[in-house]
C-alpha cells in the first residue's frame, strides 16, 4: 500500500472543492484534490452566481473570469394568466454586483480552479480516520489502495461525501416527491435576454432563465411522482411533456417548438448537524443540500470554500496557546450553518409555490403575490433571491 502526505486533502472536484483548493494554494497551503469520477460530468447543471458569491470570488480574479462569459440578470418577473403579477429588481439593491450571473457550471469550475492542483481522478475515498495531529485517508485508485496523511481534510463531494462524514457530523436527508423537467436552448430570441421569468400555473411552475449567447434554460414542475424516472421515460417523451408545459403554461408556441428533449430531476434536502469535527470539514452539498429551485446550492458551497480557506490556513499556522484561530473556525461554522438553513427555507418555499393546485387556489396565490409585489415586500424578495441574507454577504 502506497502512502503520501499533504497539508490539506480536498475530497471532491466540484465547484466548492476546486475553489477551496485554489484559495488554499493562493495562501501557500499544500493541498491535494481527490475526485471519485474518472472524467468531468457533461451538462451545465448549476448556472446562477449570486452577488455574495461573486463578491467572495473577486479577490482571486475568479469573478472577473466568470463575468467575461456570463449573462447578467438584473431582474425577474412572475407571470400568471398571461400577465405580469410581480417583479424583483436586483439592480436596485446596490452593491458591486447588482445582478445574478448565469453561466455554465464548467465555466465556473474553470474560473475558481485557477492555481489549484490538478485533481487525482478516479480516486475513491473509502474511509477517513483521525489520528493525533493528522488524518489518514484510505483511498482506492483502480486496483491500487493508497493511504494519504493530511493535517486537515475538506470534504466537498456532494452526497457521496456526506455518507463519508455523517458518522462524525450527523444530520438527515429528506427526498421530495416533486419532479422537474429541464432543457437548455441554444437560442431563444423571443425571450428577454436580461430577465428571468417565473410563470405560475395551476398545473405547476414554469421557469425561464437567460443563458449566455441568447440561450435559455427552461424548468417545469412535472408532478409529484416519487422515486426515479420510469425506464420508458425517454428524453423524447420528457421533451414532449416539456413542450406541452411551455405551450400551455406560458402560452408560447414558438418557445415550445424549440424544445427538442429534456432531462428529469428530483430534489432533496440535507443539513448536517455540524460542518466540522476536529480536523475534518464538510462544505457544499456534502454539508447542506437544498432544492435547486432558487439556484442557491452552488453559491452556498462557494461561500463555504472562500470563507473557510483563510481561516483554515491561519489555523494550520497557529502558534501554540493561541485560541483565536479555533474561535474563528467556530464562528465560521455557525455562520455557514445559519446561511444554509436560510437557503433551505427559501428553497422549500419556492418548491411549495411551484406545485400544481386547484384553479381557485392558484387564483388566490396569484392575487397574493400581486399584492405583495406592489409594496415593500418586493425589495425584501429581491434581497432574499439574491442571497442578501447569507451571513457572509458583503454589504454596500
Amino acid at each position: 500500500m502506497s502512502t503520501g502526505a499533504v497539508e490539506v486533502a480536498v475530497v471532491g472536484a466540484g465547484p466548492a472543492g476546486l475553489c477551496v483548493a485554489a484559495e488554499l494554494a493562493r495562501l501557500g497551503v499544500d493541498a491535494a484534490i481527490l475526485e471519485r469520477r474518472s472524467a468531468p460530468e457533461p451538462g451545465t447543471r448549476a448556472i446562477g452566481l449570486h452577488p455574495p458569491a461573486l463578491a467572495a470570488l473577486e479577490p482571486s480574479g475568479a469573478a472577473e473570469r466568470i463575468l467575461a462569459e456570463a449573462a447578467r440578470i438584473p431582474r425577474g418577473i412572475a407571470r400568471s394568466g398571461g400577465r405580469t403579477i410581480g417583479e424583483v429588481r436586483f439592480d436596485r439593491l446596490g452593491g458591486r454586483f447588482p445582478f445574478v450571473a448565469a453561466v455554465p457550471q464548467a465555466v465556473t469550475e474553470a474560473a475558481v480552479s485557477a492555481g489549484a492542483p490538478d485533481p487525482l481522478l478516479g480516486a475513491e475515498v473509502l474511509e477517513i480516520s483521525e489520528r493525533p495531529g493528522s488524518v489518514i485517508l484510505h483511498i482506492r485508485v483502480g486496483p491500487t489502495e493508497l493511504e494519504l496523511r493530511a493535517r486537515a481534510v475538506v470534504v466537498a463531494a456532494g452526497a457521496s461525501g456526506r455518507d463519508l462524514v455523517r458518522p462524525r457530523l450527523g444530520g438527515r436527508t429528506r427526498s421530495y416527491v416533486d419532479r422537474y423537467l429541464m432543457t437548455d436552448l441554444a437560442e431563444a430570441p423571443e425571450q428577454p435576454g436580461d430577465t428571468a421569468i417565473i410563470t405560475l400555473h395551476a398545473d405547476g411552475v414554469l421557469e425561464s432563465f437567460p443563458l449566455p449567447g441568447g440561450g435559455r434554460r427552461l424548468v417545469a414542475w412535472d408532478g409529484g411522482r416519487a422515486g426515479p424516472p420510469r425506464t420508458s421515460d425517454s428524453r423524447g417523451h420528457r421533451g414532449e411533456r416539456l413542450r406541452l408545459a411551455v405551450a400551455e403554461r406560458a402560452g408560447d408556441a414558438g418557445l415550445a417548438a424549440r424544445v427538442e428533449s429534456a432531462t428529469a430531476f428530483g430534489i432533496r434536502r440535507s443539513l448536517l448537524e455540524r460542518m466540522r469535527a476536529g480536523r475534518v470539514f464538510a462544505i457544499g452539498d456534502a454539508a447542506h443540500e437544498v432544492s435547486p429551485i432558487g439556484g442557491q446550492g452552488m453559491n452556498l458551497g462557494l461561500l463555504d470554500a472562500a470563507t473557510l480557506a483563510p481561516l483554515l490556513a491561519r489555523w494550520l499556522l497557529r502558534r501554540e496557546g493561541d485560541p483565536e484561530p479555533e474561535r474563528e473556525l467556530e464562528r465560521w461554522e455557525r455562520r455557514r450553518r445559519a446561511s444554509a438553513r436560510t437557503a433551505a427555507r427559501l428553497a422549500g418555499l419556492n418548491t411549495a409555490l411551484g406545485r400544481a393546485r386547484s384553479t381557485r387556489a392558484h387564483a388566490a396565490l396569484s392575487a397574493a403575490i400581486g399584492v405583495a409585489a406592489s409594496g415593500p415586500p418586493a425589495r425584501l424578495a429581491a434581497r432574499a433571491y439574491a442571497m442578501g441574507f447569507d451571513r457572509d454577504a458583503q454589504r454596500g
